[in-house]
């Protein structure tokens, strides 16, 4: 019965279900564009990062390097303020408060002279008119000053140029720093490809050691070995896995390392697959003058030699343009004496204004300094300004010395490191037919499992050092980069 009222619901309701059928494939349509718009998200948040990713990250990540970059903003900030030491400097003071001062007026002996037939003339002795004068009330004073600096003595264009040279020495050595941060994550980044060869040497080495095994076990059950040489077999297959065991740690200690250098997420750099190649790079200039820090120590010299002539302006008059404006006011004032002001007058000063005023008290004008002696503290610092300068000197001979000896000693080891390669290799070779004879000669019961376990081992040896060749070719070709400040990213 159900099935025919389905038959029938259909027959009945044709547009119905055309309609039905449209409404799900666009559903499903709408679900196919989401699905593949969402798709290469989810790919890529699960893609392993790139080498230049690495360093990207590792570079924003660097402690050392934020800190250089901190600082070098305190010397930003000391070029932006001598570019501002010439704008006008406005300053509004004010300050109100009570009032009270007293003034001894002291008086000396006067002579009248005459004035005949009307005064005879007269006498007044000394201190016969002293007395005090008092001033009390709530005074207020209020000022508005600007001025420019007109005339440095030229001191501040010497250490704007001397404050750009140590800028350019900061950004030099910051290069030290990013390079240092490279050469750590690439060597990382090579380590990863190294376990992870080892990782493949090992599974090989098990893929051939569980196939001997059951030759082993077929030869034990023949009689053709002792169960002293079955039991050496299953003590490789042992030491084996510990070597895988060790591997793993090997690994994860290596992913730990990149994420706190990086601070990329595990799961992503768990994704590495890198490989271990060799590095081919020639020195075509043996000169060790673009290096940082003899580019660095260069400027530094510069800017103390910029200093040095800074300092020597100390005697050099200073100008500057002054303008001010001014109020001063007394209120509910008193002022009086305390004697009466003319002698048997009997009246004394007593005056009592609501308030006095002095607006405006205007002054401009240019005034200037010139420090004709200032105890030789002028000289002291151009002396303090040479010794720096022959510190920086010194330093850049020995750095000198030290970096040609870095360039020859890192050429050499270049050398070495790549004839190394194809010595392993041909090791690498031999030990390859050795297996291979002596597993012909165990199945046929000539040779022991002792010697099959030793041809084992020596595989493994030369592959493992193979590997570490490569490795060591590659570490020596990125320090001969470095001794000609040449370090290619897109060559690791």
């Amino acid at each position: 019965m159900f099935l025919t009222n389905i038959k029938g619901f259909d027959s009945y309701s044709p547009q119905l279900c055309t309609h039905k059928q449209t409404t799900n494939m666009k559903t499903l349509k709408n679900n196919l564009v989401k699905l593949l718009f969402f798709f290469p998200l989810v790919f890529s948040a699960q893609q392993a990062p790139t080498l230049q990713e690495l360093i990207d990250s590792a570079l924003q990540n660097d402690g050392t390097l934020t800190q250089q970059t901190l600082e070098n903003k305190y010397t930003q900030l000391d070029d932006q303020k001598l570019k501002d030491v010439f704008l006008p400097k406005v300053e509004v003071t004010g300050k109100a408060g009570y009032l009270y001062t007293s003034a001894r007026l002291n008086s000396p002996e006067i002579n009248i002279p005459a004035l005949p037939p009307i005064f005879p003339g007269a006498v007044i002795p000394e201190g016969q008119l002293s007395n005090n004068l008092n001033i009390s009330g709530i005074s207020a004073m209020a000022k508005a000053e600007a001025s420019v600096l007109l005339y440095s003595g030229g001191k501040v264009k010497y250490l704007k140029e001397a404050n750009k040279e140590k800028n350019i020495s900061e950004n030099l050595l910051m290069q030290k720093s990013r390079d240092e941060i490279i050469t750590e994550i690439s060597k990382a980044y090579d380590q990863m490809a190294l376990v992870q060869e080892s990782k493949k040497v090992l599974d090989e080495a098990k893929k051939r050691l569980d196939i001997n095994k059951k030759t082993a076990d077929k030869a034990l059950g023949y009689g053709l070995i002792t169960p002293y040489d079955h039991k050496k077999i299953e003590l490789a297959q042992a030491t084996l896995n510990s070597k895988i065991v060790e591997y793993e740690g090997k690994k994860e200690l290596l992913i730990t390392q990149i994420e706190i250098l990086t601070g990329i997420e595990r799961e992503r750099i768990a994704l590495i697959q890198p490989q271990l190649e060799t590095i081919s790079y020639e020195v075509l200039d043996q000169n060790i003058e673009n290096r940082v820090e003899i580019q660095a120590l260069e400027h530094g010299i510069k800017a103390t030699d910029y200093k040095i002539k800074a300092e020597e302006r100390w005697w050099v008059p200073k100008v500057q343009a002054q303008t001010s404006v001014s109020y001063i006011g007394l209120f509910n004032g008193n002022i009086s004496t305390s004697k009466e002001l003319l002698p048997n007058s009997g009246k004394k000063l007593d005056f009592n204004p609501s308030n006095l005023n002095v607006l405006p008290l205007v002054q401009a004008g240019v005034g200037f300094k010139w420090d004709v002696f200032d105890g030789n503290e002028g000289k002291h610092l151009v002396e303090k300004a040479k010794i720096e300068k022959e510190i920086l000197e010194n330093k850049k001979r020995d750095a000198s010395k030290k970096l040609n000896l870095n360039l020859a000693n890192n050429q050499t080891n270049y050398t070495i490191a790549t004839s190394q390669i194809k010595l392993k290799a041909k090791s690498l070779e031999i030990a390859k037919q050795g297996l291979e004879q002596v597993e012909k000669e165990f199945r046929y019961g000539t040779k022991t499992s002792a010697a099959l376990i030793e041809a084992e081992n020596d595989l493994q040896n030369a592959e493992l050092e193979y590997q570490n060749a490569i490795f060591n070719q590659r570490r020596s070709a990125i320090e001969l980069m470095k001794s000609t400040q040449n370090l290619q990213i897109e060559k690791l």
